[in-house]
Protein backbone atom coordinates (compact mmCIF):
# COMPACT_ATOMS: atom_id res chain seq x y z
CA UNK A 1 0.00 0.00 0.00
CA UNK A 2 1.41 3.39 -1.00
CA UNK A 3 2.16 6.01 1.66
CA UNK A 4 1.23 8.72 -0.84
CA UNK A 5 -2.29 10.06 -0.99
CA UNK A 6 -4.36 9.49 -4.12
CA UNK A 7 -3.81 13.10 -5.19
CA UNK A 8 -0.06 12.85 -4.59
CA UNK A 9 0.13 9.64 -6.60
CA UNK A 10 -1.63 11.26 -9.56
CA UNK A 11 0.63 14.31 -9.42
CA UNK A 12 3.84 12.32 -9.00
CA UNK A 13 2.86 10.01 -11.85
CA UNK A 14 2.43 13.02 -14.13
CA UNK A 15 5.84 14.38 -13.13
CA UNK A 16 7.55 11.00 -13.52
CA UNK A 17 6.20 10.74 -17.05
CA UNK A 18 8.56 13.58 -17.96
CA UNK A 19 11.57 11.35 -17.20
CA UNK A 20 13.31 9.23 -19.79
CA UNK A 21 13.38 5.45 -19.46
CA UNK A 22 16.89 5.31 -17.99
CA UNK A 23 16.15 8.04 -15.43
CA UNK A 24 12.89 6.39 -14.42
CA UNK A 25 14.55 3.02 -13.89
CA UNK A 26 17.34 4.70 -11.93
CA UNK A 27 14.84 6.39 -9.58
CA UNK A 28 13.05 3.05 -9.10
CA UNK A 29 16.32 1.33 -8.20
CA UNK A 30 17.11 4.06 -5.66
CA UNK A 31 13.65 4.03 -4.07
CA UNK A 32 13.56 0.21 -3.78
CA UNK A 33 17.26 -0.08 -2.88
CA UNK A 34 17.56 -2.49 -5.84
CA UNK A 35 15.53 -5.08 -3.99
CA UNK A 36 13.15 -5.57 -6.92
CA UNK A 37 13.75 -6.66 -10.49
CA UNK A 38 12.24 -3.99 -12.70
CA UNK A 39 12.09 -4.49 -16.45
CA UNK A 40 9.59 -1.95 -17.74
CA UNK A 41 8.66 1.68 -17.29
CA UNK A 42 5.25 0.70 -15.93
CA UNK A 43 6.88 -1.51 -13.28
CA UNK A 44 9.28 1.31 -12.41
CA UNK A 45 6.44 3.81 -12.05
CA UNK A 46 4.43 1.51 -9.78
CA UNK A 47 7.46 0.67 -7.65
CA UNK A 48 8.36 4.34 -7.17
CA UNK A 49 4.82 5.28 -6.12
CA UNK A 50 4.50 2.24 -3.84
CA UNK A 51 7.81 2.52 -1.97
CA UNK A 52 8.39 6.28 -1.71
CA UNK A 53 8.06 7.42 1.89
CA UNK A 54 6.53 10.77 0.95
CA UNK A 55 5.84 12.94 -2.07
CA UNK A 56 8.40 15.47 -0.87
CA UNK A 57 11.09 12.80 -0.58
CA UNK A 58 10.35 11.63 -4.12
CA UNK A 59 10.44 15.11 -5.64
CA UNK A 60 13.82 15.77 -4.02
CA UNK A 61 15.43 12.96 -6.04
CA UNK A 62 18.31 14.21 -8.20
CA UNK A 63 16.83 12.73 -11.37
CA UNK A 64 13.75 14.91 -10.95
CA UNK A 65 15.31 18.12 -12.12
CA UNK A 66 14.20 21.62 -11.22
CA UNK A 67 13.15 22.27 -14.83
CA UNK A 68 10.67 19.37 -14.71
CA UNK A 69 9.04 20.76 -11.57
CA UNK A 70 8.88 24.28 -13.02
CA UNK A 71 7.26 22.97 -16.22
CA UNK A 72 4.72 21.02 -14.17
CA UNK A 73 3.69 24.18 -12.31
CA UNK A 74 3.51 26.18 -15.54
CA UNK A 75 1.34 23.48 -17.13
CA UNK A 76 -1.13 23.90 -14.27
CA UNK A 77 -1.09 27.72 -14.55
CA UNK A 78 0.78 28.23 -11.28
CA UNK A 79 3.07 31.28 -11.47
CA UNK A 80 6.32 31.27 -9.50
CA UNK A 81 9.56 33.29 -9.99
CA UNK A 82 11.62 31.73 -12.76
CA UNK A 83 14.72 31.48 -10.58
CA UNK A 84 12.96 29.91 -7.59
CA UNK A 85 15.01 27.21 -5.87
CA UNK A 86 14.07 23.56 -6.25
CA UNK A 87 12.85 23.33 -2.64
CA UNK A 88 10.49 26.26 -3.32
CA UNK A 89 9.08 24.51 -6.39
CA UNK A 90 8.56 21.33 -4.37
CA UNK A 91 6.78 23.24 -1.61
CA UNK A 92 4.48 24.94 -4.11
CA UNK A 93 3.63 21.62 -5.76
CA UNK A 94 2.84 20.00 -2.39
CA UNK A 95 0.68 23.00 -1.49
CA UNK A 96 -1.12 22.73 -4.84
CA UNK A 97 -1.98 19.09 -4.21
CA UNK A 98 -3.19 19.88 -0.69
CA UNK A 99 -5.35 22.69 -2.04
CA UNK A 100 -6.85 20.30 -4.58
CA UNK A 101 -7.66 17.84 -1.80
CA UNK A 102 -9.17 20.57 0.39
CA UNK A 103 -11.34 21.82 -2.48
CA UNK A 104 -12.59 18.30 -3.17
CA UNK A 105 -13.41 17.77 0.51
CA UNK A 106 -15.23 21.11 0.67
CA UNK A 107 -17.17 20.20 -2.47
CA UNK A 108 -18.14 16.86 -0.97
CA UNK A 109 -19.30 18.58 2.22
CA UNK A 110 -21.32 21.09 0.21
CA UNK A 111 -22.94 18.32 -1.83
CA UNK A 112 -23.87 16.34 1.26
CA UNK A 113 -25.38 19.39 3.01
CA UNK A 114 -27.03 21.15 0.06
CA UNK A 115 -30.71 21.75 0.64
CA UNK A 116 -30.22 21.71 4.40
CA UNK A 117 -29.37 25.43 4.75
CA UNK A 118 -25.94 24.49 6.12
CA UNK A 119 -23.94 27.53 7.31
CA UNK A 120 -20.78 28.63 5.52
CA UNK A 121 -17.71 26.91 6.97
CA UNK A 122 -15.23 29.38 8.43
CA UNK A 123 -11.56 28.88 9.28
CA UNK A 124 -11.93 27.85 12.91
CA UNK A 125 -14.91 25.54 12.40
CA UNK A 126 -13.30 23.88 9.42
CA UNK A 127 -10.15 23.07 11.40
CA UNK A 128 -11.87 22.33 14.72
CA UNK A 129 -9.28 24.09 16.87
CA UNK A 130 -6.29 23.09 14.74
CA UNK A 131 -4.80 26.57 14.59
CA UNK A 132 -1.70 25.45 12.69
CA UNK A 133 -3.97 24.30 9.86
CA UNK A 134 -5.89 27.56 10.14
CA UNK A 135 -2.64 29.49 9.83
CA UNK A 136 -1.69 27.50 6.75
CA UNK A 137 -5.02 28.23 5.08
CA UNK A 138 -4.82 31.93 5.96
CA UNK A 139 -1.26 32.32 4.62
CA UNK A 140 -2.12 30.63 1.34
CA UNK A 141 -5.02 33.04 0.91
CA UNK A 142 -3.12 36.15 2.02
CA UNK A 143 0.06 35.72 -0.03
CA UNK A 144 -1.77 34.60 -3.14
CA UNK A 145 -4.00 37.68 -2.89
CA UNK A 146 -1.13 40.09 -2.15
CA UNK A 147 1.19 38.67 -4.84
CA UNK A 148 -1.61 38.76 -7.39
CA UNK A 149 -1.53 42.58 -7.19
CA UNK A 150 1.92 42.54 -8.85
CA UNK A 151 1.30 43.76 -12.43
CA UNK A 152 4.26 41.73 -13.69
CA UNK A 153 2.49 38.46 -12.85
CA UNK A 154 -0.57 39.18 -15.00
CA UNK A 155 -2.76 37.45 -12.42
CA UNK A 156 -4.32 40.45 -10.70
CA UNK A 157 -7.23 40.10 -8.31
CA UNK A 158 -9.69 42.85 -7.38
CA UNK A 159 -10.36 41.45 -3.91
CA UNK A 160 -7.55 43.30 -2.09
CA UNK A 161 -8.69 46.19 0.08
CA UNK A 162 -9.35 47.60 3.57
CA UNK A 163 -12.34 45.27 4.02
CA UNK A 164 -9.93 42.56 5.22
CA UNK A 165 -8.69 44.72 8.13
CA UNK A 166 -10.21 46.15 11.31
CA UNK A 167 -10.80 49.91 11.15
CA UNK A 168 -8.10 50.48 13.80
CA UNK A 169 -5.66 47.92 12.34
CA UNK A 170 -1.95 48.58 12.95
CA UNK A 171 1.07 47.81 10.78
CA UNK A 172 4.68 47.90 11.94
CA UNK A 173 6.98 47.56 8.97
CA UNK A 174 10.74 47.40 9.49
CA UNK A 175 13.30 46.78 6.79
CA UNK A 176 17.06 46.67 6.82
CA UNK A 177 19.39 47.01 3.88
CA UNK A 178 22.32 49.13 4.99
CA UNK A 179 20.36 50.90 7.73
CA UNK A 180 17.36 49.93 9.82
CA UNK A 181 14.12 51.69 8.85
CA UNK A 182 10.76 51.59 10.65
CA UNK A 183 7.34 52.62 9.38
CA UNK A 184 4.08 52.51 11.35
CA UNK A 185 0.54 52.84 10.03
CA UNK A 186 -2.86 52.87 11.73
CA UNK A 187 -6.23 52.39 10.07
CA UNK A 188 -7.55 49.83 7.60
CA UNK A 189 -7.04 52.07 4.55
CA UNK A 190 -3.44 53.06 5.31
CA UNK A 191 -2.41 49.54 6.31
CA UNK A 192 -4.02 48.09 3.20
CA UNK A 193 -2.38 50.65 0.89
CA UNK A 194 1.12 50.19 2.35
CA UNK A 195 1.01 46.42 1.97
CA UNK A 196 -0.45 46.80 -1.51
CA UNK A 197 2.45 49.05 -2.53
CA UNK A 198 4.93 46.23 -1.87
CA UNK A 199 3.64 44.23 -4.81
CA UNK A 200 1.75 46.71 -6.99
CA UNK A 201 4.33 49.53 -6.96
CA UNK A 202 7.58 47.91 -5.83
CA UNK A 203 6.93 44.69 -7.81
CA UNK A 204 7.96 42.41 -4.94
CA UNK A 205 7.00 38.76 -4.66
CA UNK A 206 6.69 37.28 -1.14
CA UNK A 207 7.29 33.55 -1.05
CA UNK A 208 6.35 32.14 2.40
CA UNK A 209 7.81 28.94 3.82
CA UNK A 210 4.61 27.09 4.71
CA UNK A 211 6.27 24.03 6.20
CA UNK A 212 6.03 23.43 9.95
CA UNK A 213 9.43 25.13 10.40
CA UNK A 214 8.39 28.29 8.58
CA UNK A 215 4.89 28.71 10.01
CA UNK A 216 3.64 28.92 13.58
CA UNK A 217 0.12 29.68 14.76
CA UNK A 218 -1.20 30.06 18.31
CA UNK A 219 -4.46 31.09 19.97
CA UNK A 220 -4.65 33.35 23.00
CA UNK A 221 -7.27 32.89 25.77
CA UNK A 222 -8.82 36.21 24.67
CA UNK A 223 -9.61 35.03 21.16
CA UNK A 224 -6.63 36.53 19.31
CA UNK A 225 -5.08 34.18 16.75
CA UNK A 226 -1.41 34.92 16.08
CA UNK A 227 0.24 33.63 12.91
CA UNK A 228 3.98 33.92 12.28
CA UNK A 229 5.52 33.04 8.94
CA UNK A 230 8.99 33.35 7.38
CA UNK A 231 9.93 33.43 3.72
CA UNK A 232 12.00 34.91 0.93
CA UNK A 233 11.30 38.08 -1.01
CA UNK A 234 11.96 38.49 -4.75
CA UNK A 235 11.82 40.97 -7.59
CA UNK A 236 11.83 39.45 -11.06
CA UNK A 237 14.55 36.77 -11.01
CA UNK A 238 16.44 38.19 -8.01
CA UNK A 239 16.11 37.09 -4.39
CA UNK A 240 16.37 40.33 -2.41
CA UNK A 241 16.36 38.86 1.10
CA UNK A 242 14.15 37.25 3.71
CA UNK A 243 11.09 38.32 5.68
CA UNK A 244 9.21 37.54 8.86
CA UNK A 245 5.56 38.49 9.16
CA UNK A 246 3.29 38.18 12.18
CA UNK A 247 -0.48 38.60 12.00
CA UNK A 248 -3.00 39.11 14.79
CA UNK A 249 -6.50 38.01 13.74
CA UNK A 250 -9.80 38.62 15.54
CA UNK A 251 -13.31 37.56 14.58
CA UNK A 252 -15.68 40.25 13.36
CA UNK A 253 -19.22 39.56 14.66
CA UNK A 254 -20.68 42.14 12.26
CA UNK A 255 -19.19 40.37 9.25
CA UNK A 256 -20.61 36.85 9.49
CA UNK A 257 -18.08 36.14 12.27
CA UNK A 258 -15.22 36.06 9.75
CA UNK A 259 -11.64 36.82 10.74
CA UNK A 260 -10.04 40.19 10.08
CA UNK A 261 -6.46 41.39 10.50
CA UNK A 262 -5.98 43.55 13.58
CA UNK A 263 -2.19 43.71 13.98
CA UNK A 264 0.61 43.08 11.48
CA UNK A 265 4.36 43.12 11.99
CA UNK A 266 6.50 42.80 8.86
CA UNK A 267 10.29 42.61 9.00
CA UNK A 268 12.40 42.45 5.83
CA UNK A 269 16.16 41.87 5.86
CA UNK A 270 17.99 42.55 2.60
CA UNK A 271 20.81 40.36 1.33
CA UNK A 272 23.36 43.09 1.98
CA UNK A 273 22.35 43.38 5.64
CA UNK A 274 22.60 39.67 6.43
CA UNK A 275 25.34 38.40 8.71
CA UNK A 276 27.68 35.69 7.43
CA UNK A 277 25.65 33.14 9.39
CA UNK A 278 22.41 34.36 7.85
CA UNK A 279 23.99 34.28 4.41
CA UNK A 280 25.00 30.66 4.92
CA UNK A 281 21.46 29.88 6.06
CA UNK A 282 19.96 31.66 3.03
CA UNK A 283 20.30 28.52 0.92
CA UNK A 284 17.72 26.90 3.21
CA UNK A 285 14.08 27.97 3.66
CA UNK A 286 13.77 30.70 6.35
CA UNK A 287 12.28 29.43 9.60
CA UNK A 288 10.31 30.87 12.52
CA UNK A 289 12.25 30.74 15.79
CA UNK A 290 9.65 32.35 18.07
CA UNK A 291 8.30 30.37 21.01
CA UNK A 292 4.58 30.71 21.78
CA UNK A 293 5.15 33.03 24.73
CA UNK A 294 7.39 35.24 22.57
CA UNK A 295 4.66 35.60 19.96
CA UNK A 296 2.24 36.75 22.64
CA UNK A 297 4.80 39.25 23.93
CA UNK A 298 5.13 40.75 20.44
CA UNK A 299 1.61 42.13 20.79
CA UNK A 300 1.69 43.17 24.46
CA UNK A 301 2.50 46.78 23.59
CA UNK A 302 -0.62 46.87 21.42
CA UNK A 303 -2.84 45.16 23.97
CA UNK A 304 -5.02 48.20 24.62
CA UNK A 305 -8.06 47.94 22.41
CA UNK A 306 -7.21 44.53 20.96
CA UNK A 307 -9.75 42.60 22.96
CA UNK A 308 -12.50 45.25 23.10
Amino acid sequence: MSLLSEREQRGCREILQALGRCELLSVADTVTNRMLRIDSEAEAMNAILSYSQSAEELLKRKKIHREILFQYLAKHSIVIPIHAEKYQLIQRIIDYWREDTAVKQATDVHASTSGNDAPEIDLAINHKGDYQAMGLQFCKWFYHLLNSQNPLLQDQSSEWGPQHFWEDAKLKFSYRTLQQQLEEYTGAVLVSLRLLALTKDEHLFLNPNLTSDGLKCIHSPHGLVIIAVAGTIHRDAVCLGVFEQIFGLIRCPNNENNWKMKLIHLKITGQGAMSSLQSNEASQPPIIKYESNELLQVFEENAVGVYD
